[in-house]
């Protein structure tokens, strides 16, 4: 008997798995609920609902893919190409048959320094011998009670001055239950302020537009060089610094200033600059009347 008539299209079927065998006796009618049998086509428009998500994901956006990092930076053997972009990866049928079709996963204690390489030629020993010889001594003039008084003026003031920079633009402080929000440029060290300051950079939370001529991309760099700073001076074993160090770091403070367009830090960091560079050479010249 024809279930499907003599027309062309399809409609649900509803016959039990006993039809065409005998001596199978169908369940009772009242057991089969034909109003939970999917429609035929439902199955198509389901998958094509999955290739729509894998082709868009709708959490992304154009910023979205420029703020994040770089893709590069992972690799498939740890699986962060799916984890990273949320998207469904289908296997590859012929990663067996061709196995130049997936990077080989290498072993964790191996790197690019375990393949191809070259070794440069060693210089003459002349050359060795005079580059170990005792390295010169660097005059240090400033005793180590005036190099933590420098430094630590440079740390107060770009703490003032990032402080500032902050409350200007109106950009967030995250809140974490170890640490008390921000009333005063103390309530955080230099280090917090730079890493503070480094990740409104890098989410770009920081325009270009409100540094010293847009250098957002000198930006992280001219931060990490005043870090040492802030090690300086409050480490109070460490060794002494050399007088060009030490004004190296006040160096850095200024260009720290300089790039937040802060004109009173530049103006009070330029000066410690000239007032410690003039104790320094007056120093030197007493020794050498002496």
């Amino acid at each position: 008997m024809n279930n499907f008539g003599a027309s062309n299209t399809y409609a649900p079927r509803t016959e039990t798995p006993s039809m065409g065998l005998p001596g199978f006796m169908p369940p009772p009618q009242s057991a089969l609920n034909t109003n939970q049998l999917p429609a035929y086509g439902s199955y198509q428009s389901s998958k094509a609902s999955w290739e729509a998500q894998e082709r868009h994901s709708p959490t992304e956006s154009v910023d979205d893919i420029l703020a994040s990092p770089n893709l590069s930076e992972y690799s498939l053997e740890n699986g962060a190409d799916s984890a990273y972009t949320g998207r469904r990866t289908k296997p590859n049928a012929n990663a067996n048959a061709n196995p130049r079709t997936r990077p080989q996963r290498r072993p964790s204690n191996r790197d690019e320094f375990d393949g191809p390489h070259q070794f440069l030629q060693r210089p003459p020993p002349e050359v060795i011998a005079m580059q170990e010889r005792e390295l010169p001594h660097l005059p240090t003039n400033l005793h180590v009670q005036e190099q933590d008084m420098v430094l630590g003026q440079v740390n107060d003031r770009l703490s003032q001055c990032a402080y500032d920079f902050v409350a200007k633009y109106q950009f967030p402080i995250p809140l974490s239950q170890n640490m008390r929000p921000v009333e005063r440029p103390q309530d955080r060290e230099w280090t917090e302020w730079v890493y503070l300051l480094k990740r409104l950079a890098t989410k770009r939370r920081i325009p270009a537009r409100v540094l010293y001529n847009g250098q957002i991309k000198q930006f992280v760099t001219i931060l990490e060089n005043s870090l040492e700073m802030r090690h300086a001076s409050k480490h109070q074993s460490r060794p002494l610094k050399d007088d060009r160090n030490i004004l190296q770091l006040i160096s850095a403070g200024i260009q720290v200033a300089k790039i937040l367009r802060d004109a009173s830090a530049m103006d009070y960091l330029d000066r410690l600059y000239i007032s410690t560079e003039k104790q320094i050479q007056d120093r030197t010249s007493s020794r050498f009347r002496s």
